[in-house]
């Protein structure tokens, strides 16, 4: 690659990016004013810096998945996975959550949230699994998709059935499932709430209810939406939001939904960022900027490339470019189908082509622990949404390599 297309100058402070100052959509007047779509809180000049060394920031458990008090099914399951040490938000969140406490739990992308909370709901669903009925709230498509399948994958044998409600399929598939006996429903809000306005779906059924990445369903506008299935959840005898960030001006919310919660906040190691060689690229018109993105993705390393545009418009053009140039390339965002999402993920996943270029609904949906390399195509509105396209790359240990584009 022509390195003469990179900014030399590093943050020496070790902040990666501006603070900025975006918004969440209004609820309450509580979260702000809504920004537009396609200005940008980010200051391009901090878009620069070095991975740390892994090993001095990895999280290394005192037991083995083993040596926790779980269901012996249930560790067998997650040996058979391959998962034999707890993550650090998994190990600390526990017995707080098998002993049925409410929890707020803050913790960056590929840290192992989903097993956080589905380990000891799954050990005690072996118990007693007609009084844990349990409800899983998502902000994207994928990442349902994602909780189902890791639901099935630890549940094997087991006789526990999930079902996942998610837009973009014929609802009448909804209604079948619903039929069937179900001990986890994991979905996103609209979807949910229309099930139950069809009176097919009770909502007071569940015991838990679980809020999965949390501050994304704000940024997304779901905050209303959460609150109707909270409203109509009022016999639910545990409730976990799970987040990626804290924002001191959820507080009010948090407090109104959870009460009395134990805290487990891994913040301060093992963040995503830490894994992650941060790099800014410059460009003079948007031909030379496709021509240096193309000239990258040709390189050898770049074998599972992820890359993020702020508009459908753009992803198109993106992914139409990289195909007539001969890579192995497909797409993601709100237009297409969820079969053709899915399949484009799946493919991704499987390494059948080599680069998925999305919008920020993949951000949080995409679960792929091999991406070699984010890149920003176009920067995204918010530290956050940074934060989480950048966290796609350098999980689960490894490390990777994250660029963005700024004019």
């Amino acid at each position: 690659m022509n390195h003469t297309h990179y900014i030399s100058k590093r943050n020496h402070n070790g902040r990666p990016f501006a603070s900025g100052n975006g918004k969440r959509k209004s609820y309450n007047h509580s979260f702000g004013n809504k920004r537009s779509k396609e200005s940008s809180s980010l200051n391009p000049d901090l878009l620069e810096k070095e991975a740390n060394d892994l090993k001095e920031i990895n999280y290394i458990a005192s037991r083995s998945f083993n040596q926790m008090p779980i269901s012996n099914h249930l560790k067998a399951a997650l040996n058979k996975k391959g998962y034999i040490y707890p993550t650090e938000i998994q190990d600390k969140t526990l017995e707080k959550l098998i002993e049925g406490h409410n929890l707020l739990g803050i913790a960056k992308s590929g840290t192992g949230k989903t097993g956080a909370f589905l380990i000891p709901v799954i050990h005690n669903m072996i118990r007693d699994a007609s009084s844990m009925k349990t409800l899983v709230v998502v902000p994207t498509r994928e990442l349902a998709v994602q909780v189902e399948q890791e639901f099935k994958s630890m549940t094997k044998g087991l006789e526990l059935y999930s079902a996942c409600f998610i837009g973009g399929i014929n609802i009448s598939n909804d209604l079948n499932k619903l039929r069937r006996n179900v001990h986890l429903i994991v979905g996103t809000p609209g979807r949910l709430l229309d099930l139950e306005k069809r009176k097919v779906l009770n909502l007071k059924s569940f015991a838990i209810l679980i809020l999965d990445e949390f501050d994304r369903m704000l940024d997304m506008g779901f905050i209303e939406d959460v609150m109707l299935i909270i409203n109509s959840m009022h016999s639910r005898k545990q409730t976990l939001l799970f987040s990626a960030t804290e924002d001191k001006s959820q507080q009010f919310l948090i407090g109104k939904l959870l009460h009395n919660p134990e805290e487990v906040k891994v913040i301060s190691r093992g963040t995503s960022e830490c894994y992650i060689e941060q790099k800014m690229l410059r460009a003079k018109n948007n031909e030379d900027k496709f021509r240096i993105l193309l000239g990258m993705i040709q390189q050898e390393d770049f074998e599972k490339v992820l890359i993020f545009a702020e508009t459908r418009r753009m992803v198109d053009t993106v992914c139409m470019k990289l195909k007539k140039s001969g890579i192995r390339v497909d797409q993601i965002h709100g237009d297409k189908s969820q079969n053709r999402r899915q399949t484009a993920l799946n493919n991704f996943k499987k390494g059948n082509i080599q680069v998925l270029v999305a919008t920020d609904v993949a951000a949080r949906g995409i679960d792929v622990n091999d991406v070699t390399h984010v890149i920003n195509y176009q920067l995204p509105r918010t530290i956050e949404n940074y934060i989480h396209r950048i966290g796609r790359t350098g999980r689960a240990g490894k490390s990777g390599k994250a660029f963005s584009f700024v004019n």
